[in-house]
């Protein structure tokens, strides 16, 4: 069984669309699991049913109010770098209504429901291959892991969605008498998992260079240090979960094959901006297209 695993990772997943697009259009992969988390979870569907240019068309137009429709923050360019503070009067406004998040994300639900189809969830349903996306659900501590083998159109609609909710900036879902946040927050690249369902040959893209080349510039507000602390948490997930995925890859006989970033895409993945994300889409297009030649060069014929 061979597998596609996609991490979270906001905005730079237009980087991961890049590299899917190389491998099945150009490398002719055929895949019979996907898994993703968070921003994984949103380009799988596609992915699965091969709609690569309706998902990159969607990447490439997405912006803060595709995703917000209560957004937590303001971004600023200072010296041609994006600083981001609090819109404190959108997170006042989020509290006073009683919710428990900074932001709200209910557009980024409904773009979920306009992009994938009923018919096209069907499709899946009914194709050979599997779904899976991740989501952490803090009520019970534990990381799940929905296939749409298993939900209506509506409820996996729901698990795509929380799945790439990035709380507390994002929405803070209860569901089945439980509170659900990203899948990033306990699995943000979820190896394991594809292991586990059987997947014995296994292309994995983090959305994160393979060697920290960041050294972060100080907080400027309570804001930028709140992501800081996030991301460096998430960090740290990430390299338990590729440890823990190639630990279990050596003792089930598996092969993982990893698609790193090259370089830092950006420093806070929550700023979605369409000029980048369509060079980001092309990058990643570019990067594994160039990985592949340096894996499989072209031999010389015998004759010539």
């Amino acid at each position: 069984m061979r597998a596609l695993v996609i991490s979270g990772g906001g905005s730079k997943g237009a980087f991961a669309g890049g590299v899917a697009q190389f491998l099945i259009q150009e490398s002719g992969n055929k895949y019979d699991l996907f898994v993703g988390t968070s921003t994984g979870s949103l380009l799988i569907c596609h992915l699965a049913l091969g709609k690569l240019d309706k998902i990159k068309e969607i990447y490439s137009n997405v912006d803060q109010k595709t995703i917000f429709n209560n957004c937590p923050f303001v971004i600023k360019k200072k010296h041609g770098i994006d600083e981001i503070s609090i819109n404190h009067w959108n997170v006042v406004r989020n509290f006073l209504q009683g919710k428990k998040t900074f932001g709200e994300s209910e557009n980024l639900r409904n773009l979920i429901r306009e992009s994938l189809t009923v018919e096209e969830y069907q499709e899946l349903r009914d194709g050979p291959n599997d779904v899976v996306v991740t989501v952490s659900n803090l009520s019970l501590n534990q990381v799940e892991y929905k296939s749409i083998m298993d939900y209506s159109y509506d409820e996996f609609c729901d698990w795509i969605w929380i799945s790439a909710n990035y709380t507390p900036f994002m929405s803070l879902v209860r569901k089945n008498g439980s509170e659900y946040a990203d899948g990033g927050l306990g699995s943000i690249v979820p190896i394991e998992e594809a292991i586990l369902r059987g997947a014995k040959d296994i292309d994995v893209v983090v959305l994160h260079t393979e060697i920290n080349y960041m050294n972060r510039m100080p907080s400027r507000n309570p804001f930028e240090l709140l992501t800081t602390m996030l991301s460096f948490i998430l960090d740290r997930i990430e390299n338990h979960n590729i440890r823990i995925g190639k630990l279990v890859a050596n003792q089930k006989d598996a092969i993982i094959n990893l698609y790193y970033t090259p370089t830092v895409l950006t420093t806070n993945s929550l700023i979605f901006n369409k000029e980048k994300m369509t060079r980001w889409w092309k990058r990643g297009y570019l990067y594994a297209k160039n990985k592949n030649e340096e894996t499989n060069p072209i031999q010389p014929n015998e004759h010539e």
